[in-house]
């Protein structure tokens, strides 16, 4: 089969464009011609590639050439660059299309904004955040499971205290701290992650059966998945009960200690900092300002807590003053034993930390691999920190569960430049690892696995250990070798090709990734779709699987 000796111009996932010279590389399938549009200088096509060609190019006969700008989603590579729309230059090649096109059975699909005409390199960049911040505002619904869940969890505060405040709950209205303190439990449960280990493993052992229906088992991915939302509401609905206990303390402020009131408007004052951080546009814009926010006002709240409830138990109304018989009155408070499981949900993550050895390799200016020893089974993830009062970086892990384990980190932000620029020894570690919707993988039968750029990491693991469901992978990213390294190429393609997919832009240029997942889905007869992309690119495949009848799942801002 003859070379093509000119090629013209490929699109990146995000801001190059390659020339892609002849190679004997097995991997570099050459890109065949079609449905050419003839004008009075060239031939040009739209790429026109199937969606089940597994392809890895080598990095040798990648040159880097002019790209203009576009808007696709694929998450590898820096902020700062820019996309490329695809234009092809190709000269006719009967032998070489008749190849790829018995190695693509599936009809062309491309974006939908291949035909916008190309924006300014800057209004690309001014409109990148905007666009990032639209969808985790606005575009994921006013329906969604998390705010579904929000607003019952508030609603059925709410309800507790207009009951309370009519006099319908004298219970509530005697006991208005214990609600606020019973919603502060039942927030820091809903983010425990021993906690929810233990709630997912019991979700794929007692629902992971065939004769389970599919309906309920998408039901239970949907509200696992959005616990957050009943963290969220017990934190406002805290708020709301600690305010009608403040106000029903003023109105009787001559039978309360002056100590009592402080203490409860410290606590107050804390927890709404901590709501405020966790507004979703504070959330997004002051990411580093939210943790810190979030993890240093709730460690005061709790010794604050503590305080409290001696406090209130230990005083006498009566005497003014402070009783003797503290500890047989802890034993009968529910205030006490509340607290003591929130102080434990709160310690258990801590005394797992430990600063351990690590070997860190950049395969790329894009991406760093970490790695660990120690296997971890497959669906679970990870946190790191530089330093673990100050910030946690949480990704997927690959382990083949025997001997050791990594972590694929893409290089889109500080710290993960940082990886690849200033490589550590060290690094904390929780030791005790968490659950996220990758681990319902085994609750289901057939499940496509859909990821773009470093997203891959977590779903690796399910192709080289042994997993309950039948997976097929889908990986839309940019030369696989020169971006990821040789190990993570070598597990890719070890394969058949119906059962991992990998859509190199490099060579394939950028597809329809929702159309893609759909028709991939329906091939592979996927109970589930399951994707790892930025908000916008879950989102639109999220939303075009389910339009087409499959069930479908992506992280969402607060998973």
């Amino acid at each position: 089969m003859e070379n093509v000796q000119t090629y013209g111009r490929f699109s990146s996932c995000r801001g190059v464009a390659f020339e892609i010279k002849p190679h004997a590389d097995l991997f570099a399938i050459p890109a065949p011609p079609t449905n050419l549009q003839r004008n009075s200088s060239s031939r040009r096509s739209r790429l026109p590639w199937g969606n089940f060609s597994v392809v890895f190019p080598s990095a040798h006969i990648i040159e880097r050439s002019i790209s203009r700008t576009s808007s696709h989603f694929c998450d590898l590579e820096d902020e700062d660059d820019e996309d490329v729309d695809t234009l092809v230059d190709i000269e006719e090649g009967h032998e070489e299309e008749k190849v790829v096109q018995e190695l693509l059975p599936l009809p062309p699909t491309f974006s939908k904004r291949e035909n916008q005409p190309p924006k300014s390199e800057a209004a690309a960049k001014k409109q990148a955040p905007n666009t990032r911040l639209s969808v985790i505002l606005l575009d994921q619904g006013l329906f969604t499971v998390y705010k579904q869940l929000f607003v019952v969890c508030l609603l059925l505060n709410i309800t507790g205290l207009v009951l309370a405040a009519t006099g319908k709950f004298p219970y509530a209205r005697s006991r208005a701290a214990l609600f606020s303190v019973a919603n502060i439990f039942a927030l820091i449960l809903c983010r425990s992650e021993a906690f929810l280990r233990i709630v997912f493993w019991l979700a794929v052992n007692v629902l992971g059966w065939s004769f389970v229906p599919l309906r309920i088992k998408t039901i239970t991915t949907s509200l696992l998945q959005s616990v957050g939302g009943i963290h969220s509401s017990c934190g406002v609905s805290s708020i709301a009960w600690l305010i009608y206990a403040l106000v029903l303390t003023l109105k009787d402020r001559e039978n309360t200690s002056p100590k009592i009131i402080c203490v409860s408007f410290a606590i107050l004052t804390l927890l709404c900092m901590s709501v405020l951080a966790a507004f979703p546009l504070v959330r997004h814009l002051h990411h580093n300002v939210f943790e810190r926010t979030h993890r240093f006002a709730g460690w005061t709240s709790l010794v604050l807590l503590w305080l409290f409830v001696i406090l209130t138990i230990s005083y006498d109304p009566g005497t003014k003053s402070y009783r003797d018989d503290l500890g047989s009155r802890l034993m009968k408070s529910q205030e006490f034993w509340f607290t003591v499981a929130i102080t434990c949900l709160t310690i258990v993550p801590w005394i797992t930390v430990r600063r351990v050895p690590v070997w860190v390799s950049s395969p790329s200016s894009h991406a760093s691999i970490i790695k660990f020893d120690g296997g971890v089974k497959a669906g679970l993830l990870g946190r790191i920190s530089p330093s673990p009062f100050s910030e946690w970086h949480a990704f997927g892990i690959i382990s083949d569960n025997k001997k050791e384990h990594m972590m694929l980190a893409g290089a889109v932000g500080d710290y993960t430049k940082s990886l690849v620029s200033n490589p550590p020894t060290h690094l904390w570690v929780r030791q005790v690892h968490f659950v996220g919707l990758p681990y319902l993988t085994n609750m289901y039968s057939r499940v496509l696995l859909v990821a773009t750029g470093s997203g891959i990491c977590v779903f690796l693991s399910f192709l080289i250990q042994p997993c309950k469901a039948d997976v097929c992978v889908l990986w839309v990213t940019k030369n696989v070798e020169q971006n990821f390294g040789k190990e993570i190429k070598e597990w890719v393609s070890g394969h058949p090709k119906e059962k991992v997919i990998v859509h190199d832009t490099a060579v394939l240029g950028r597809p329809n990734i929702s159309q893609l997942s759909v028709d991939t889905a329906r091939i592979w007869g996927a109970e589930v779709v399951l994707v790892t992309s930025n908000p916008e690119g879950s989102r639109d495949i999220v939303d075009t699987c389910k339009a087409n009848g499959i069930a479908a799942f992506g992280p969402i801002w607060d998973s």
